[in-house]
């Protein structure tokens, strides 16, 4: 493999440029994540082994940063997930870029979270993509196959409704619904009672 022309194309992924992955050393450390991939989610899964599985492929998430096979992702080193975030069945993060996970955030299945972005002219798109960052914030509530699409930061404390689809950022403590989500109203704001 050729770190130098991996070095780069990772470089010029991971600071949002036009990079191309389709060269052989992009390929070939893609080739090594499915390896670890497989591991998660077939070989090791029920095994004592799979704490080992996680922490080789999720390097830069928290030690109890768990994920409930099946799970797709193109890198795994791309996903910052803090503690206590769970991610269920079938999920898929193309984390090209930086994808951030707040504490306590939980994913339901089939969710997917896109980072990767493809020029609309088709000669550029043959070779070039580029990846913009996603923040999801803390103890928040990501509902099935919901859609978060690349550069899009959703705020602490929110829902996001089943089947979703997260095209812009979305405020803390909201519910946020529909394609294009919207936020339909505001969560966790305390009541003024009088006695």
């Amino acid at each position: 493999m050729d770190t130098t022309d991996l070095d780069l194309e990772l470089q010029r992924m991971r600071s949002g440029l036009p990079y191309n992955a389709h060269t052989p050393a992009m390929y070939a450390y893609r080739d090594e994540v499915k390896k670890k991939l497989h591991r998660l989610n077939v070989t090791e899964y029920h095994t004592e082994k799979m704490p080992e599985v996680l922490r080789s492929l999720f390097p830069n998430s928290a030690a109890d940063f768990y994920v409930e096979p099946p799970f797709y992702c193109d890198y795994g080193e791309g996903i910052y997930a803090a503690e206590g975030v769970f991610i269920n069945f079938g999920a898929v993060i193309l984390d090209g870029a930086k994808v951030t996970i707040g504490k306590k955030t939980l994913i339901a299945p089939g969710v997917h979270i896109y980072t990767a972005q493809h020029p609309l002219d088709a000669d550029e798109r043959a070779v070039w993509e580029n990846c913009l960052p996603v923040t999801i914030g803390e103890r928040c509530w990501i509902g099935g196959h919901v859609t978060i699409c690349p550069g899009v930061t959703i705020g602490d404390r929110c829902v996001i409704g089943a089947g979703a689809v997260v095209v812009n950022d979305i405020p803390d403590d909201s519910l946020a619904v529909g394609n294009p989500a919207k936020v339909i109203r505001k969560l966790n704001q305390k009541k003024n009672v009088t006695k």
